[in-house]
């Protein structure tokens, strides 16, 4: 009869079918003294990353795929990774071989002696370097880094990092406080866990990427102020709320825009404010749907008939909005022909109603 293993390292993925085989062999490497097993975590990578890992999986019992259809999200797919081992300890590791698997013994050691509860990978003490990122990128993660020391103060010299271990019973207590959306499940971790989680650091040397591309993108910058945000308010705002709240903003120029070129066109027309404040609205509806469902609702992205179904909805709920929005701001630039307020505070109206009515029934979002 197989033991049972004492590690679980899960791997979250989205298109890095060329990088599972040889990350496995790795790790077989790494942990030749260790029973361990690798839970690939994969979003229904269209390039077959799933299909990869279960051929790997047949031939090896020590490798697992959880295939998620239907949400996205690096950190709702490391929580779900770690929460489906029975093992003692958990790591996260990315798959594109750029975090050096050769570390995990070391990590291992420090929470079997009882020195920690969770081991942080860094780049940024004695030992550690990052001397294969990109200028900018570097820049970027240096100014992340910076602030959030000066703003939460948490304990990790290289809060960025995606690559750590921990106690599974730990885990297991803060896990629900966790947010599944973002992408630096470290950082919501050792906030969450506070105090009492007691952090020890591993340093090591972040590598090239073996295959495939980079998912650093600004995407990935405005969700890590999501979830500072949300942890400096002590979890009382969701960082999706954060994310629609930006979303709206967005929404809001997008609006005013629209409603100026409007207002421009359609000065011979009769009414024309309501006119243009319709337009306005409808094409500001569009664009917030489009960046919710890429931003906001990431994990439930909608596609296809999903898609469109999911947009039908969304108009179809947000009509109320809309009625009172064009209502309201027509009534306000009677009083007051203030054409930017009336159209603003319209605006806002809508877009409160929509919030609500999107995450209980467009996305189904919790």
């Amino acid at each position: 009869m197989t033991s049972s293993p004492q590690l679980s390292i899960v791997v979250p993925t989205y298109k890095e079918r060329g990088n599972v085989a040889e990350l496995v062999r790795r790790l077989d490497l790494a942990l030749r003294d260790v029973r361990w097993e690798a839970i690939f975590v994969d979003d229904n990578s269209p390039d077959g990353t799933w299909e990869a890992v279960k051929e790997i999986s047949a031939a090896d019992p020590r490798v697992r795929c959880l295939r998620r259809v239907g949400r996205r999200g690096l950190a709702g797919a490391c929580i779900e990774g770690m929460l489906s081992s029975a093992a003692p300890f958990v790591a996260v590791i990315d798959a594109d071989l750029q975090h050096d698997e050769k570390v995990l013994p070391q990590m291992l050691a420090k929470l079997a002696s009882g020195q920690a509860d969770l081991v942080a990978a860094t780049r940024y003490v004695e030992g550690g370097s990052a001397a294969s990122f990109s200028e900018k990128r570097g820049a970027i993660s240096a100014l992340a880094t910076k602030l959030t020391h000066k703003l939460t103060g948490v304990r990790l010299s290289d809060p960025m990092s995606g690559f750590f271990m921990m106690r599974r019973d730990r885990l297991e207590e803060i896990a629900p406080r966790l947010s599944p959306v973002g992408f630096k499940i470290l950082l919501d971790i050792a906030m969450t866990g506070g105090e009492r989680l007691r952090i020890a650091e591993q340093p090591y040397t972040f590598g090239e990427r073996f295959d495939g591309e980079s998912k650093f993108n600004a995407q990935i910058g405005v969700e890590f102020l999501g979830l500072l945000l949300a942890k400096m308010t002590g979890d009382l705002v969701d960082p999706r709320f954060i994310f629609f709240a930006i979303v709206g903003t967005i929404g809001l120029a997008v609006h005013l825009i629209a409603l100026a070129l409007a207002l421009t066109l359609l000065h011979d027309f009769n009414e024309p404010f309501r006119l243009a404040q319709v337009i306005a609205t409808l094409i500001a509806m569009t664009s917030n749907f489009i960046l919710n469902n890429e931003l906001t609702y990431r994990d439930r992205r909608l596609k296809g008939f999903a898609l469109i179904r999911g947009f039908v909805l969304f108009c179809l709920f947000a009509s109320v909005g809309v009625l009172a929005n064009v209502d309201l701001a027509s009534w306000l630039y009677v009083e007051r022909p203030v054409w930017w307020v009336a159209g603003a505070i319209g605006a806002v109206m809508s877009a409160l109603w929509n919030y609500a009515m999107s995450t209980l029934f467009v996305w189904r979002a919790r």
